[in-house]
């Protein structure tokens, strides 16, 4: 079963055991929560689910966004993506990884030398489940 393989600097820094997974933000200037779900499509992450509190500084939610529950949600059309890139800044908040019905703060998932420097980038990448022996 492919998961979700987190990555700095090349080197392995975790694995999120499952085949889906939501990259969970705070937006910078409005305050408020954006989240984006993905699934492992063989090699790569499809965005399968956007979502958004509310709308505002270059965050409005596409005409088809439906409003539910206290979030604009829509189905991106996007092709599926080799791998997703994320910044860890000190200037924010940081992302959460969601599965499982839980979060974690990215920075923590990846702590480690390059990783708690600021402006590391952490690569989300498919890969196989390891196996334990």
């Amino acid at each position: 079963m492919n998961v979700a393989c987190l990555l700095v600097a090349g080197a392995l820094r975790a694995v999120v055991p499952a085949h889906e997974f939501t990259v969970a933000w705070t937006h910078s200037v409005q305050k408020t929560r954006w989240e984006e779900r993905y699934r492992i499509d063989g090699p790569a992450l499809r965005l399968v689910e956007a979502r958004i509190q509310s709308s505002g500084a270059g965050m409005d939610p596409p005409p088809d966004a439906t409003f539910r529950d206290g979030w604009w949600t829509w189905h991106p059309a996007v092709p599926p993506l080799p791998e997703l890139r994320l910044t860890l800044s000190s200037y924010t908040r940081g992302y959460d990884l969601c599965w499982g019905g839980r979060c974690h703060s990215l920075r923590r998932l990846v702590s480690s030398g390059a990783a708690d420097v600021d402006g590391a980038v952490v690569q989300i990448q498919a890969c196989r489940e390891p196996r334990h022996e």
